[in-house]
């Protein structure tokens, strides 16, 4: 190696103590990421519904804002077949039906086991309250007895960012033409979703209703991603890519609510995680496999928009890409004057 060659490549170096910092700060970011929203996951403005005489259901709001300020929000229905019918809606995480003799809560663990769980404590509050009242509970949209606490749709968030992510980095690498990369990440799409509905529905169980369907709200999340991500890259190299891909990772899984419900995450977040294709995946796939699809409005209006958005920046980074390559012709075919 001559001199001048050792002098460049001493100036490429990176310190290692950057490099060690760089990846302690990385370490904590995806902790902060994963971790944090978990650690403080707690009811934050939970619909429920209260059915009841006027009186007694004020009783109950005011002791339920007691113990948990801020923790619900709560809709007064006419009777238990309106509670029901508002579980079943998603209006409603659960509900409370006051009954002298027999007070029930309704809870409904297909949408959202954390939510259930915490619906249940309730009536044991609820008995307390009334010595000598057996309070009932009752599982209106129960989880698949082959997997009766979720875990299957909780941890299927992981997959299908993953999917969409590597997806684009695969197809960056290894397939030239834009028009091709796009092909091969709709098709990508429909295969890997009708692989990973299967396994959630035959062979886990963790899905009821149409597989097709299922799989459609799979394949509508992994090809929002895919394309999000192959659209910024195209325009912004490698950057957007990671940039695309810590997006998802890094806020997509963890807000997405999977593991709880929106509602549970802290104040906001929640909320933005439901704009983003995980989150909004997994409301979809929550309704469309427990509830005929109620409720699922907003989650595909989101999937579609990013969808659209991926589709719009390929278009772009196309446009650029065959701008670019007619200067380079042009000026190839340009004779050189001396």
């Amino acid at each position: 190696m001559s001199e001048d060659q050792a002098v460049v490549e001493e100036g490429r170096r990176v310190p290692v103590a950057v490099v060690v910092t760089l990846l302690t700060v990385m370490l904590t970011v995806v902790l902060i990421a994963f971790a944090w929203p978990a650690a403080r996951s707690q009811p934050r403005d939970l619909p429920i519904a209260v059915a009841g005489p006027a009186q007694t259901a004020a009783q109950v709001k005011g002791g339920l804002d007691q113990a948990m300020p801020g923790g619900f929000e709560i809709d007064s229905v006419a009777d238990r077949a309106a509670a029901v019918e508002a579980i079943k809606d998603r209006d409603v995480y659960g509900a409370i039906v006051l009954d002298s003799q027999a007070p029930e809560v309704l809870t409904a663990s297909a949408g959202g086991p954390a939510v259930a769980q915490i619906l249940t404590q309730l009536s044991t509050r609820l008995a307390a309250e009334n010595p000598g009242v057996q309070v009932k509970v009752t599982d209106v949209v129960p989880l698949p007895k082959d997997d009766p606490r979720g875990a299957g749709l909780a941890a299927g968030a992981l997959p299908l960012v993953l999917g969409g992510i590597i997806a684009a980095a695969v197809l960056t690498q290894r397939i030239r033409g834009g028009g091709r990369r796009v092909a091969g990440a709709l098709a990508f799409a429909v295969t890997g979703s009708l692989a990973l509905a299967a396994v959630l529905q035959f062979w886990l169980g963790s899905f009821e209703g149409n597989y097709l369907a299922n799989a459609g709200v799979i394949a509508l999340s992994i090809g929002a991603i895919s394309l999000t991500l192959l659209g910024l890259e195209g325009l912004f190299g490698f950057v957007g890519l990671a940039a695309g891909g810590a997006v998802m990772m890094l806020l997509g899984n963890p807000l997405s609510g999977l593991a709880s419900a929106p509602e549970m995450l802290p104040t906001g977040w929640g909320s933005l995680g439901q704009f983003l294709p995980p989150g909004a995946a997994g409301t979809a796939l929550r309704s469309v496999s427990f509830f005929d699809g109620a409720g699922s409005g907003r989650s595909f209006l989101v999937l579609g928009c990013w969808l659209v958005a991926g589709l719009v920046l390929c278009g772009f980074a196309a446009m650029r890409s065959r701008g670019r390559s007619v200067v380079q012709a042009r000026s190839e075919a340009s004779p050189v004057t001396v």
